[in-house]
């Protein structure tokens, strides 16, 4: 087996706030933005979460985002496509993207959660017999690529300008740094097939397998294999990892009892489409870097994204982050440049 060897480090947050009053929560989500710049991650990305205490659109938070840091990649993961028109939203990523000086990055999910709820609320008409699922986000694609709309003399006024209608911003580079989280061997292939990046993180589906490893190994396999030979894209792995170093006793109790909750769903598949969840990993840094080099999956790939716990505060998301970049990371072979070094 061989050492795992990270080249781009990125976190992954939920983005809680308080449901009485929002801001303060979404505010110390930017400011974690801004300290995993300065720590020196590469990635910093949010998860789109509706009717939840998170947020609701990636592409608001993520123009917000770019305007208070100048070199973390800003990423989403992951979009459910279901509910988002392709043009509107590839619109407001192009915007962010542009605003951002191109350092989005976006993750993109068939799912649909609380569909009962709102379904209804989102679409007109029977949305059950729509295509929400991969041929949607092909089309968010397509639009960001800037293809012009109508006929070669097709042409809109607008006051002071007549031009060939496309969706603007024209910003076709961002169609280059699409993700898809893939959980099946169905999804990885359809992401390779259209040249998105893979995000592969705690939660798979289990396929004549039973045991996690095995079947996320599987999945990355098929993806690569499945990758056109003209193509170069990324593969982020995703893990749940909580440092316990710097942690006072409280809070170090408090991380292992996090983790012992969600330890049960680990033992065996979950629900009809055979659900496998992944260990946290949680422990002091020689205890994690023990399971993270014995991990086969992460020797597989060069980009590890930490996926931050819900219902944390923002100084135990800050001392997770610290104690990964100076315990954690430099010894799997990532670290910052020295301008962007920066104590905690």
């Amino acid at each position: 087996m061989s050492t795992p060897t990270i080249t781009s480090l990125a976190f992954l947050t939920p983005g809680n706030f308080a449901d009485d009053d929002p801001y303060p929560g979404l505010e110390e989500t930017l400011r974690l933005f801004e300290y995993g710049e300065a720590l020196g991650y590469d990635g910093a990305w949010i998860r789109q979460r509706h009717l939840e205490h998170g947020v609701g659109s990636a592409a608001v938070f993520l123009a917000a985002a770019g305007q208070r840091t100048e070199r973390i990649e800003l990423g989403t993961a992951v979009i459910p496509i279901g509910y988002e028109n392709p043009f509107r939203l590839a619109e407001d990523l192009a915007l962010a993207d542009v605003l951002s000086r191109g350092r989005l990055q976006i993750g993109f999910s068939t799912g649909m959660p609380h569909a009962d709820l709102l379904g209804d609320v989102v679409h007109d008409g029977d949305w059950r017999g729509f295509d929400l699922s991969y041929g949607r986000i092909a089309r968010v694609v397509e639009n960001l690529r800037g293809d012009y709309l109508g006929g070669p003399d097709t042409v809109i006024h607008s006051p002071g300008n007549v031009q060939r209608p496309r969706l603007q911003p024209h910003n076709p580079g961002l169609a280059q740094r699409i993700w898809y989280g893939g959980g099946s061997l169905r999804s990885v292939r359809w992401a390779a097939e259209n040249g998105l990046g893979l995000l592969s993180g705690n939660i798979v589906t289990g396929e004549d397998t039973d045991d996690f490893t095995t079947a996320q190994l599987k999945l990355v396999s098929e993806y690569r294999r499945t990758l056109p030979e003209d193509r170069t894209a990324r593969v982020a792995l995703g893990r749940v990892i909580v440092p316990l170093d710097s942690a006072d006793t409280a809070t170090r109790a408090r991380y292992r009892a996090y983790a012992a909750s969600r330890h049960e769903r680990t033992l065996a598949p979950q629900g009809p489409r055979r659900t496998l969840f992944a260990p946290d990993v949680v422990g002091t840094a020689e205890q994690i870097l023990e399971q993270l080099t014995a991990d086969p999956v992460l020797a597989e790939v060069t980009e590890l994204r930490l996926e931050l716990p819900y219902e944390f505060h923002r100084e135990e998301y800050e001392q997770i982050l610290h104690d990964v970049r100076h315990l954690v990371a430099p010894e799997l072979g990532h670290y910052p440049s020295p301008v962007q070094q920066a104590g905690r």
